[in-house]
């Protein structure tokens, strides 16, 4: 397991947070809508400033700084929090065909690793990278914006809803 690493406060940040195994648990919206719900709240409630994200089928990215506090132990809040919640999202959901398929493989990925008990939904290792420079900044917002043309869900950036391209997005982004 990787050593904890801080953030500076007030420093912009580009992360990525991968579900294990880079299983497709947001192609449904239901998912990302509870990672829309508490990235809001992180805004509201924690300081977190987000310049910029996409979510992906299978993981976000994020251009971001918290406030006054260390970013990488929020976003290890925010990956508990948000995987009980999807686990249970996932347990509960009437309609979720997959499920036995997904439960099943975040409880093989939890016995891998002692960290976890019934299951292992976020990979371990998201360590922000520092944004120290205008040109680094503007090229990780756009490898983010692209990310959904690259996959093929869109044809331009501002039609994927879940980025910070689309005029739409149902997360207020910040100005840097």
């Amino acid at each position: 397991m990787s050593e904890y690493r801080r953030t500076s406060p007030d420093e912009v940040y580009f992360a990525t947070l991968t579900v294990v195994g880079w299983v497709d648990v947001f192609s449904r919206k239901e998912y990302k809508d509870i990672l829309v719900e508490n990235l809001k709240f992180c805004q509201e409630k924690q300081g977190l400033q987000l310049f910029a994200y996409v979510i992906m089928t299978n993981h976000l990215h994020l251009i971001a700084r918290r406030q006054k506090a260390d970013l990488t132990e929020l976003l290890g809040r925010f990956k508990s929090y948000t995987a009980k919640k999807i686990i249970e999202a996932i347990e509960k959901n009437p309609q979720e065909s997959r499920k036995e398929w997904l439960l099943y493989l975040f409880e093989h990925f939890a016995k891998t690793n002692t960290q976890y008990s019934n299951y292992h939904f976020w990979n371990y290792k998201n360590h922000p990278t520092l944004l120290h420079t205008n040109a680094v900044l503007d090229q990780k917002v756009e490898y983010i914006h692209q990310n959904p043309v690259r996959a093929g869900l869109v044809t331009e950036p501002e039609y994927y809803l879940y980025s910070s391209a689309c005029a739409d997005s149902p997360i207020r982004v910040d100005k840097m």
